[in-house]
């Protein structure tokens, strides 16, 4: 049996909260972020407020008990708060330090509603709220999204990551992505939800090396990254993050990490264990394996899955798991203009020529289908489906037969063994040295095409052209360009071909560098890319729709899973224009030569139906692993099934969990977010821009003139300012500080250290972005590095960035208020309160008082008013910022003298004393609801437990069944921990915020 949840006794450790004042080291600093460590005890970032230390950012580790006693920090009592006055205009400083206290405090840990959604710079589509919705229903944020292709799993990820944010887990987050997409996806985070992320590309990485002292572990030093898996999966940066702490983890395309022996795997299992919240991402989750598919599970929930062996159940996953489509009711329901409906697909036929028919004549009668009695030239292990891999090479092109055969003579001339198969790949490779480019039926269609959609110099349409052959990829890069006119040169010195120009390449070859280049500018309108041949490198994650809505199959993969991850680079959410699809089919004037109309065709037709009915193509086959689809598909044709026996037209599993909707198509599904179910956090100003606007006079007295900060015109910019980072020595150290983590690309380009535009009005800010899109990306075709100005002109990167609360500026003015307000303590050494007079009848103390579990994340979060009145504190009933309104706390306030403060000060006593006693009163009452979720999660573990325990004792080998058992007990005692953490400890921070006085008691 599990042990009891036991809460820590009062006034065992120091609590301590963001907010928070404390002494450390002689001097005062400002909490910022707390956390516990597994050795080093509290783990403190703080900002200083005394003289010495003013802005600066250190990091303390209290630890009274520990060895060495690293910090000693203490906490400034509440019933020391002394009293001051507040001589800034109309109680400015007093009204922003209020303000900045509720923007920074978090949201208590059983608050499951949403808090930032609809203040992105993104439609608010109630289904992409699920995800935030689903994980915040766990103990712990722990989730795959599985939504299929093209639903907007980036901007579920950047709402899930903003609400962690404001819940104060969103300090340290690691996103880990392939790494062709790694700008999209720092892209879409940044302009979207404002947060940046450091990225360590080949190029970041190099960055980091000359930055960082040697031995310095850069996740410790950097707080939000953004890397490839590619980079991250090699042993040196594994060891390094096993040793990092994170709040979040999100890891896209998370299908590659299935299988249990390979590289990926073994990071996803370094980081599960180090993170607060852990993100999964793919449409395609599942790869048919169950066993692997579970011990993914249980890295995002250890104690979910009993037996992995067995095929997860519903009951098992229906927290751990979102899957829709583009037909799920609540998603069809919102869609609007956002995503064009799919043309039908064109199949453009393509003769084949003389050439061609004989290349086919003997791929049939010697390797495909050769006479009665005959069999394959074929020698060597896991040759048998050899035959399909030369026609489909050849369905490709006459390059890639070409280059498949070159490859399997290299293997196999020198070896009398393999005599006749290297005689009989010779007589094809003859057939194929006949060929010209000329005789390609499939090159003259595509060209026809081409020619047909105006693709051209003098034309902006772009068209995404596929195929899974990197010789054809190749071949066709020679042959187009001149065909439709285009001027095709790759710069002198540039060692990766088809990185610039009308015509471009993208593969799983070229750099890390080149690859973000290519994808970042197809979706710019103004660059000079008009084809985009590609591999398919290019089905997963790639954004290619902004600008593009025509694409070609060159040649089909026989899967329907990889057909699909094709079609939905340019069929998703945000397509305005209905895509259309084209493939180009092989046919021979022999009937019995079909294979591009018998299997691809019909490939083809069934994912486009599948699209329209079930949303998701994967559910027809049911093995949901693209080779699994494809070697089965070229084992029935080659012993000459019918494809629709293969491929039904309707799944034929009633009970797949993984289908689109999760399995959770019944009355026990999942209620669609609604509109309630978002939460509003206090505010005292009326807007942001009021802050902002205040924050900015009272710290800089004069911000048109100190900061050069100028409000532009309001007819062409609504609620847009701009100002300088740099003027006549005012250097903004600690905000440049703040910005130097956002992309490196965007703070060169956009000048962001010198100067920032930063806009309230979405309507503005989507203008400049989408205006960014239009920026041309030829700084390659120019002789010389680019000047700052044309940088600045061709930047992809917005020039003004949405202020949301989440901002770096916000969050930068935010601390900054705090900080002040805290240095009034400096030579008191207590903590200080302002006095105000307001539109009251009586005393009001205004108190903040929170309990928080040993993470120091808040549980029980209570802003009161106490009333004064005869010899009593009464706690007012109404919300906490009502109060301030009816007692007309705002910027229309005149200055008043409260008159001497001696006689409230020593009130502060009584109204913190009053205060803790409510807070005890509130955990009381809360106390069930927030014991509850622990307590189900101790059953789960303890069912989990006896249930693994009782399959494992069913192992007759000792050893296996230690190691096992060894396992268990180490979840189990994780687990523990992890509830004992998040259980309310110790007794209430209580701080007062303020006191207002009648006006007329002056």
């Amino acid at each position: 049996m599990s042990e009891l949840i036991v809460s820590v006794a009062p006034n065992s450790l120091p609590q301590f909260a963001s907010g928070m004042t404390v002494l450390a080291r002689d001097e005062e600093w400002l909490v910022t972020e707390v956390s516990q460590t597994r050795d080093d005890g509290t783990r403190l970032v703080v900002t200083g407020t005394s003289p010495l230390v003013r802005d600066e950012t250190a990091i303390f580790f209290h630890h009274p008990e520990g060895p060495g006693r690293l910090d000693r920090v203490e906490p400034l009592l509440a019933e020391d708060t002394r009293l001051i006055h507040d001589t800034s205009p109309g109680f400015r400083r007093s009204r922003l330090f209020i303000e900045a206290l509720l923007r920074k405090t978090p949201l208590p840990q059983a608050e499951q509603r949403l808090a930032t959604a609809g203040t992105h710079l993104a439609n608010d589509l109630l289904y992409q709220r699920e995800p935030a919705r689903r994980a915040f229903m766990n103990l712990r944020p722990r989730l795959l999204i599985a939504d299929a292709v093209g639903l907007g799993k980036t901007l579920e990820v950047g709402l899930l990551l903003s609400e962690l944010i404001r819940r104060g887990r969103g300090g340290r987050i690691l996103v880990v992505t392939p790494r062709h997409i790694l700008e999209q996806f720092q892209h879409e985070l940044w302009t979207r939800f404002s947060i940046g992320l450091v990225r360590l590309d080949s190029t970041g990485v190099a960055r980091m090396q000359r930055k960082l002292p040697a031995g310095r572990n850069p996740f410790d030093y950097y707080q939000r990254v953004i890397a490839s898996i590619d980079t991250l999966k090699s042993a040196r940066y594994r060891e390094q993050l096993r040793r990092v702490q994170w709040d979040a983890v999100v890891m896209d395309e998370s299908h590659k990490l299935i299988s249990k022996t390979a590289l990926n795997n073994q990071l996803a299992r370094v980081l599960a264990p180090t993170t607060h919240a852990f993100i999964l991402a793919s449409a395609t989750p599942h790869n048919g394996d169950d066993e692997s598919f579970n011990e993914l599970i249980s890295l995002i929930e250890p104690t979910s899955i009993v037996d992995p062996k067995k095929r997860s159940t519903r009951e098992e996953l229906k927290d751990l798991y979102v899957r829709r489509h583009k037909m799920s009711p609540d998603v069809a329901a919102q869609l609007g203009t956002e995503w064009a409906e799919r043309a039908k697909p064109q199949f453009v036929d393509c003769l084949a020529t003389a050439p061609e028919e004989a290349v086919l004549d003997e791929l049939y009668s010697t390797w495909v289908a050769p006479p009665q009695g005959q069999s394959p030239p074929l020698t060597g292990k896991g040759s048998r489906l050899f035959p399909v891999t030369l026609l489909k090479a050849f369905l490709s092109s006459h390059e890639a037969l070409r280059e498949t055969i070159a490859n399997r003579l290299k293997r196999h001339e020198s070896e009398p063994k393999h005599a006749n198969e290297v005689k009989a790949l010779q007589r094809l490779s003859g057939l194929i040295a006949r060929m010209t480019d000329d005789d390609s039926a499939k090159l003259t269609a595509l060209v026809q095409v081409l020619r047909q959609l105006r693709i051209g110099p003098k034309s902006a349409t772009r068209i995404v052209i596929f195929s899974e052959r990197r010789a054809t990829i190749d071949w066709l890069y020679r042959q187009l360009p001149a065909r439709l006119g285009f001027m095709q040169k790759d710069p002198p010195g540039q060692a990766e071909k088809g990185v610039t120009g009308p015509v471009r390449i993208l593969h799983g070859s070229q750099s890390d560098e080149a690859q973000q280049r290519i994808v970042k500018d197809f979706a710019l309108e103004g660059s000079d890319v008009r084809i985009l041949l590609t591999s398919d490198i290019a089905a997963e994650g790639v954004n290619l729709h902004r600008q593009c809505h025509e694409l070609v199959h060159y040649d089909i993969p026989w899967s329907l899973i990889t057909i699909e991850q094709r079609n939905g680079r340019i069929d998703r959410y945000g397509q305005r224009i209905p895509p259309q699809i084209r493939v180009l089919l092989h046919q021979s004037a022999n009937p019995a030569h079909s294979a591009d109309r018998s299997v691809s065709k019909k490939l083809a037709e069934k994912e486009d139906n599948a699209h329209r009915t079930l949303g998701e193509a994967a559910a027809l086959m049911g093995l949901r692993d693209e080779q699994a689809e494809e070697m089965s598909i070229e084992e029935a044709f080659l012993v000459g099934r019918d494809i629709d026996e293969v491929v039904p037209d309707q799944p034929t599993d009633d009970d797949d969990i993984f289908m689109a909707g999760g399995g959770f198509d019944d009355e026990d599904s999942p209620v669609e977010a609604q509109p309630d179910d978002t939460v509003r956090p206090p505010r005292l100003f009326g807007s942001t821009r009021e802050f902002v606007e205040d924050a900015f006079a009272e710290a800089y007295q004069n911000p048109a003139e100190a900061i050069g900060l100028t409000w532009l015109d309001a007819a062409d910019y609504p609620d847009t300012f701009e100002f300088e980072l740099n003027r006549d020595g005012q250097r903004l150290a600690d905000l440049q500080r703040r910005l130097n983590v956002l992309p490196q690309s965007y703070l060169d380009e956009r000048r962001i250290l010198e100067r920032m535009t930063l806009t309230f009005s979405p309507s503005v800010a989507i203008t400049r972005l989408e205006l960014a899109r239009k920026h041309s990306g030829e700084r390659l075709k120019r002789r010389g590095s680019a000047t700052k100005d044309q940088k600045f002109t061709e930047s992809g990167w917005p020039d003004m960035s949405y202020l949301t609360d989440q901002h770096p500026v916000i969050e930068w003015l935010v601390d900054k208020v705090l900080a002040r307000r805290s240095a009034d303590t400096t030579q008191a050494r207590r903590l200080t309160a302002p006095v105000i007079a307001a539109h009251v009848t009586a005393p009001v103390f205004l108190v903040n008082g929170r309990y928080s579990n040993k993470q120091g994340k808040p549980t029980v979060l209570a802003w009161l008013a106490l009333h004064r009145e005869q010899d009593a504190m009464r706690v007012d009933e109404r919300e906490f910022v009502q109060v301030l309104h009816d007692a007309k706390v705002n910027r229309e306030m005149r200055m008043c003298d409260v008159g001497e403060l001696a006689a409230l000060q020593a009130l502060v006593p009584q109204a913190v004393d009053t205060a803790r006693t409510e807070m005890r009163r509130r955990l009381d009452d809360e106390e069930d609801k927030l014991m509850a979720p622990l307590i189900a999660y101790e059953q789960q573990l303890h069912d989990w437990e006896r249930r693994t325990g009782a399959r494992y004792e069913q192992l007759t080998l000792t050893a296996v069944r230690s190691r096992a058992e060894q396992r268990v007990q180490h979840t189990v005692t994780k687990v523990k921990e992890l509830l004992d953490e998040l259980s309310t400890a110790g007794e209430p921070m209580i701080r007062v915020v303020g006191v207002l006085v009648p006006e007329r008691s002056v």
